[in-house]
């Protein structure tokens, strides 16, 4: 944010606290807050910059992600990986800071990355702890104060700057960066306190804010839930989420005993809430056949073999067994015996089959957020805000 103006109102006052003074204050220390610390002190040598940070441990969030591994990135990103704004204010956002100089910053701070399919950067160490050592270590050479537990509860502006309040102090900086992150994973800090303080210097929110990468329940009786730890390869889609192409993902879904997760479940995820938010009624349809329907149909057309011995040529068995049970057709039935009635009931159930999704497994579960402050009220050349 930038410096305050003269309009906003003062906080001093005779019998108030003298609280610290800052340059520039970070909220939040997790991955944004750390770079954007580390970005601030390499652009301007001698300023006084803390960042703050509510939890009693460090980085709790780079710490669980990518399975403790701690996926960097993707060694290709575009707008189109993005979504809640316009693809020309997602590019411009972008080309500030592209992936190249990700890299290099990285290795600058002495962290080795390698790439996995279909494009992931993962520290070359294989832990997560290795990337928040790096950027710490990176933080306390450039003589950034890096303070925690310290819970900003209260920002406001004034004539002197803005003052930052908690249970562990007072501030006042020059400038303040919100990196407070949004609800999910509350556990590591980010419980939306972050929303609060936006609002209190002019900023609203979007009217829905929900998970994200998250994974869905599906209703109790539903045989997905019988078969846990089944993973297969599969396009899943969102039907009835307004006008428009359904939005669609690939890539792995895997079986849990309350429902869904995989890559391909969490990707889609945010856009099935985003439909029930706006008050639609969304269908989540999965094709377990990448293959393609025809392709199914043909091998399902064929006199030798059985339907259960088809569907395991790309499926694995637990998963083929549901799909012939919920087609109410037996596995092992031989194809020339397959009539046409069976056929499409089981190439419906395998290349587009609704689930039935009763929900989600909350914020507590959930890797980011859908929804927070809306790009508009930032300056996209510097994320600065605008009010």
């Amino acid at each position: 944010m930038p410096p305050p103006t003269s309009s906003r109102p003062s906080l001093e006052g005779a019998d108030a606290p003298v609280p610290e003074v800052v340059d520039l204050a970070v909220v939040g220390a997790s991955a944004a807050g750390l770079w954007a610390a580390l970005a601030a002190a390499r652009a301007e040598a001698g300023l006084r910059i803390v960042a703050l940070d509510g939890a009693r441990h460090l980085g709790a969030k780079i710490l669980v992600s990518g399975g403790g591994r701690c996926n960097l990135g993707h060694r290709q990103v575009s707008e189109r990986d993005y979504r809640g704004s316009t693809p020309p204010a997602i590019r411009q956002v972008l080309r500030r800071f592209p992936v190249s100089a990700t890299l290099d910053r990285f290795r600058e701070l002495g962290l080795d990355l390698h790439e996995e399919p279909p494009g992931k950067l993962y520290p070359a160490t294989e832990r997560a702890r290795s990337v928040l050592e790096a950027l710490v270590g990176g933080l306390r050479r450039a003589g950034v104060e890096l303070r925690h537990p310290f819970r900003v509860e209260r920002l406001e502006g004034g004539t002197s700057g803005f003052l930052l309040a908690g249970p562990q102090g007072l501030l006042t900086a020059r400038r303040v960066i919100l990196a407070t992150g949004g609800r999910a994973l509350p556990k590591s800090g980010s419980d939306g306190r972050g929303y609060a303080l936006a609002r209190a210097m002019g900023h609203e929110t979007t009217a829905a804010i929900h998970p994200a990468l998250v994974p869905l329940l599906l209703e109790e009786g539903c045989r997905l839930r019988t078969i846990p730890g089944t993973a297969a390869e599969a396009r899943v889609r969102v039907l009835g989420a307004g006008r428009g192409k359904p939005p669609r993902t690939r890539g792995a879904v895997l079986c849990t005993h309350f429902g869904i997760s995989g890559p391909a479940v969490l990707d889609i995820s945010r856009h099935y809430l985003a439909a029930e938010a706006s008050g639609q009624a969304p269908q989540l349809e999965i094709d377990w056949w990448p293959a393609g329907r025809d392709e199914l149909e043909r091998r399902l057309l064929e006199r030798h073999g059985t339907v259960g011995g088809t569907l395991r040529e790309r499926l694995p068995a637990r998963l083929a067994q549901v799909l012939a049970a919920d087609a109410a057709v037996e596995p092992g039935l031989p194809l020339h015996r397959l009539d046409r009635s069976a056929r499409r009931r089981l190439l419906a159930v395998v290349t587009e089959g609704i689930v039935p999704v009763t929900g989600h497994r909350g914020w507590h579960k959930a890797e980011t957020t859908a929804g927070g402050i809306p790009l508009a009220q930032l300056r996209l050349e510097t994320l600065e805000s605008r009010c």
